[in-house]
């Protein structure tokens, strides 16, 4: 038979491995007060024999799980009631995308940062010849933008920015590890394509972080971004910043030669 206190240590073991669900907090109290309602099984009278004694034992047990899952349910209700009541509960419920090298954090994300935007570790002005030598991906260019009117290259060649005025397009290594984190609230993003490429459509201003390749992501200071598309080719992320709409965000980026 399981003790409560070790029935308590395995309910915070698991509880390591478990994330928040993205279902609303009022979505997942109506689920759990539906699981309440069913009624626990009544423990059958005692008469006497064996059996008898086995059975109505077993009833007792099961009647005392059945408590158990109860008192976990209502704190479930109580923790969901919590995160929907106040500002950093409601911030808390939040669902992560990782897509073409970026961390999408979506659900509450509070008011934009404040923080105007800082150059990358090691960020240089370049030529574009230049940058083609210190990185170790290919550059590309949007045939609708021309040439930028600056380039620059930062955290030792993981990142290349080009920029033209009020747009910025960034190219990365986009595989496993995420080069930026993103906090999204409404309007959520729109999942579109690039060609035959998945990409995400970021509509409104948003909390962007650059997260170093060696860490130090605590020290990372978040901006406030604009509008922006993001998609790959092959292994390269590129983060396309500042087009107002859709339609010239797409119009730019298959223009990528």
């Amino acid at each position: 038979m399981t003790s409560s206190d070790d029935l308590e240590a395995r309910l915070l073991d698991l509880g390591e491995f478990l994330d928040v669900p993205s279902p609303p907090p009022a979505e997942v109290a109506r689920a759990v007060r539906a699981r309440l309602e069913v009624p626990a099984p009544e423990a059958p009278a005692v008469t006497d024999g064996r059996g008898a004694l086995r059975r109505g034992w077993g009833a007792l047990r099961a009647g005392g799980r059945a408590r158990r899952r109860a008192v976990v349910a209502a704190v479930a209700i109580l923790v969901a009631l919590l995160l929907g009541a106040t500002p950093a509960g409601r911030a808390a419920v939040v669902e992560i995308l990782r897509f073409a090298g970026v961390e999408l954090r979506i659900g509450d994300p509070g008011p934009l940062p404040s923080w105007a935007p800082q150059p990358l570790p090691g960020e240089r002005r370049v030529t574009l010849e230049q940058a083609g030598r210190q990185v170790a991906f290919p550059i590309t260019v949007p045939t609708a933008l021309g040439e930028p009117a600056e380039v620059r290259v930062g955290d030792g060649g993981r990142v290349v920015s080009l920029l033209w005025p009020g747009l910025r397009l960034d190219e990365y290594d986009g595989g496993l590890l995420p080069v930026y984190r993103k906090e999204l609230g409404p309007p959520w993003p729109l999942e579109t394509r690039v060609g035959d490429v998945e990409a995400q459509w970021i509509p409104a201003h948003h909390g962007l972080t650059y997260l170093p390749r060696g860490g130090g992501e605590t020290e990372a200071r978040p901006r406030a971004a604009g509008p922006t598309l993001i998609w790959r080719r092959g292994q390269v992320g590129l983060r396309l910043e500042g087009p107002e709409d859709i339609g010239r965000a797409l119009e730019i980026a298959r223009s990528v030669r």
